[in-house]
């Protein structure tokens, strides 16, 4: 009896593998595939609508084709803004877009040491970092493996931990984006005292 079971048990098992094997390989594949499909497109730089600027090789692509799909409209007014906009005679302060949904934000001022700054990350926007003029250095890093250590604060949409990732050097013709499953770390010295001016466009996350 003992050993029918078995049999019996073994065989429903064998079926169920070989019976949703193919389906699992092909989601598998299909996954593969449509990251392969938002890589060329990403690549393809389309959807910067003649934006003569460079997006940093840090950007995540594939979040990015997510993202960008999400909510078209509102990326491409973002683009637009920064193509369309003198950003040299920018006043200081926030410049809305699309509302409250996408804006523009105007600071200049002396960069921060790494000893006196923090990891961050926002929960319900996106941001596009560029420097108009000087240069910094931004780090960036998965928010997985980051340990929070200023809880969120929602006015500001903000938190702050302590986490590892890399380093880059931000200047006038590149620009970043901070994912909110990333942690980033901007407005860094690079040489020393310095100081620069920076746009930094927040989009809202997509639902």
């Amino acid at each position: 009896m003992k050993k029918n079971f078995a049999f019996s048990f073994l065989a429903t098992l064998l079926f169920n593998f070989f019976l949703f094997l193919p389906a699992a390989i092909q989601a598998q594949n299909g996954n593969e595939l449509g990251k392969k499909k938002a890589i060329r497109w990403y690549n393809g730089n389309e959807w910067l609508n003649g934006l003569k600027v460079t997006p940093h090789k840090s950007i995540d692509k594939i979040e990015f084709a997510k993202e960008y799909h999400s909510h078209q409209m509102w990326w491409d007014k973002a683009f637009a803004f920064m193509k369309n906009t003198n950003l040299s005679g920018l006043k200081l302060g926030d410049h809305p877009i699309v509302g409250e949904d996408v804006f523009a934000r105007v600071t200049e001022g002396p960069l921060k040491r790494l000893d006196s700054s923090k990891w961050e990350a926002h929960k319900n926007f996106h941001d596009i970092h560029y420097v108009i003029s000087g240069k910094e250095k931004i780090g960036i890093g998965p928010l997985s493996s980051a340990t929070i250590v200023v809880p969120y604060n929602s006015t500001r949409d903000i938190s702050f931990y302590e986490g590892k990732g890399k380093y880059y050097i931000a200047e006038p013709g590149t620009f970043f984006i901070a994912f909110p499953k990333d942690i980033h770390r901007p407005g860094l010295e690079v040489n020393g005292k310095e100081t620069e001016k920076k746009l930094v466009i927040k989009i809202r996350r997509g639902t």
